[in-house]
């Protein structure tokens, strides 16, 4: 048993440290950015959440032209899980990054309406349909609701602003 767990260790951090090579290798031989590396990883299809960290990353490379519109092109969803996670990055892109994204995301509330109605349950029984439906919902309060969208905008620089007070020792 032990060796089987020592076994999957060394497995999980091969094939972190193949994932890394390969990454620099498309940083340093095709057109990609390191934004777009961190987006693919935010919405991989992977069943852990989006890390918070690595929003944040995206967030602020989303004043930077050139980044913001690599983040925002929607790339090619094949499995609901990627929707789901590139929604979940989309709604923290809205209250942590430039005003302007509701902007250009307008155009796509027809996608997020669809969405509204998107039913999915796994093999154990759990809804993730309703996890992507009030996702969709919250999308399009953000992108319709001036005064919604506001005030998620100051929740999310008080939470930010708290967190690195906290981490500055303040």
């Amino acid at each position: 048993m032990m060796g089987t767990l020592w076994f999957g260790e060394i497995r999980k951090q091969a094939s972190s440290f193949i994932q890394d090579k390969y990454n620099v290798a498309r940083l340093v031989l095709t057109d990609v950015t390191e934004a777009e590396l961190l987006v693919e990883e935010v919405t991989n299809d992977d069943p852990s959440s989006p890390d918070a960290k690595t929003m944040t990353k995206i967030a602020e490379a989303s004043f930077d032209t050139v980044d913001y519109w690599r983040i925002v092109d929607e790339g090619e969803m094949k499995k609901w899980r990627e929707a789901y996670k590139a929604m979940v990055l989309l709604e923290f892109l809205l209250t942590h990054g430039p005003l302007h994204l509701t902007h250009d995301f307008l155009y796509d509330l027809d996608h997020f309406r669809f969405l509204s109605t998107f039913q999915y349950v796994d093999d154990n029984g759990f809804d993730w349909g309703a996890q992507v439906q009030k996702k969709a919902d919250q999308i399009q309060t953000l992108l319709l609701g001036k005064e919604e969208l506001r005030e998620a905008r100051l929740k999310a620089l008080k939470i930010t602003s708290q967190i690195n007070g906290f981490a500055h020792g303040k």
